[in-house]
């Protein structure tokens, strides 16, 4: 993390950032739902309906603090544009409205997700939550193109070619995963049984298929792909660029590898 600082504009150092500002946010949230979960112990579909809500909240964090530490490295001009500005204002409102819901149907005890048991709820699921996630990990990969192209960013050739290669993985791969996702029905491929044996803590079946690892692993690799990269630069790498490449195209393989263990009805690692 010292060696992100040092590049970055000393014009940026202190003043925040509308990514910073929604990882604020996201912080609030997940007390608030975290509080709630402590008093409201009622259940949807096996788990506390706080449960979602949560999980949602955390993983936003993630998310709006690796764009936090992206955006700070950013040029001036790039920064200060109108079209950071732009995506930041259209994956807030993504956001917000996606969090709403999914506290709004926690306080009423009903599942937000896959539940199409009203026209509103219908509404809500297929237009309104799948609109903002497709909004949210588009503008990912806009901003991974937006780097790539930022010649005055204070950004290794490493690192950007990583944040460039993370961000569109993010981007691709989720847009496969989840979206066949949410046209299922629900997260399994095949029969899990109530009680049958998960991971800890994730909640991955252990006995059928489950698409949320390959979701995970979807996800995730705009963090895990600049985290080789910082591996990379302390190792000296002959070709650092060539090895953030390597290590994103057998990234890309892995996921999709784990999207097709699920859709052939297998666990992950069997459990039992």
């Amino acid at each position: 993390m010292a060696m992100l600082d040092a590049n970055l504009h000393p014009a940026h150092a202190h003043k925040p950032t509308q990514f910073q500002t929604l990882t604020v946010v996201s912080v609030v949230l997940a007390l608030v739902n975290m509080t709630w979960g402590l008093i409201d112990t009622r259940m949807v579909d096996g788990a506390f309906v706080w449960m979602k809500p949560l999980k949602f909240s955390l993983s936003f964090i993630l998310l709006f603090a690796t764009l936090a530490l992206v955006e700070k490295r950013l040029s001036e001009r790039l920064r200060s544009g109108w079209l950071m500005l732009l995506i930041g204002w259209v994956m807030a409102a993504a956001f917000l409205s996606e969090m709403a819901y999914m506290m709004y149907q926690a306080a009423r005890a009903e599942a937000s997700h896959f539940n199409l048991s009203t026209p509103f709820n219908e509404f809500m699921y297929t237009v309104v939550m799948a609109t903002g996630a497709v909004v949210l990990v588009a503008c990912v990969g806009l901003i991974g193109w937006l780097v790539k192209r930022d010649r005055n960013a204070a950004l290794t050739p490493t690192l950007r070619e990583s944040i460039w290669l993370g961000f569109l993985l993010s981007f691709a791969l989720t847009m496969i995963v989840a979206g066949y996702l949410s046209g299922t029905g629900g997260h399994h491929v095949g029969l899990h049984p109530e009680g049958a044996a998960t991971f800890p803590l994730v909640g991955w079946s252990g006995v059928t298929g489950d698409l949320r690892p390959a979701h995970f692993f979807s996800l995730h690799a705009m963090q895990l792909v600049p985290l080789f990269a910082l591996w990379v630069e302390r190792r000296n790498f002959a070709n650092p660029v060539k090895a953030i490449r390597l290590f994103a195209f057998g990234y890309a393989g892995l996921t999709l590898v784990v999207f097709a263990i699920a859709l052939a009805g297998l666990p992950l690692i069997p459990l039992g």
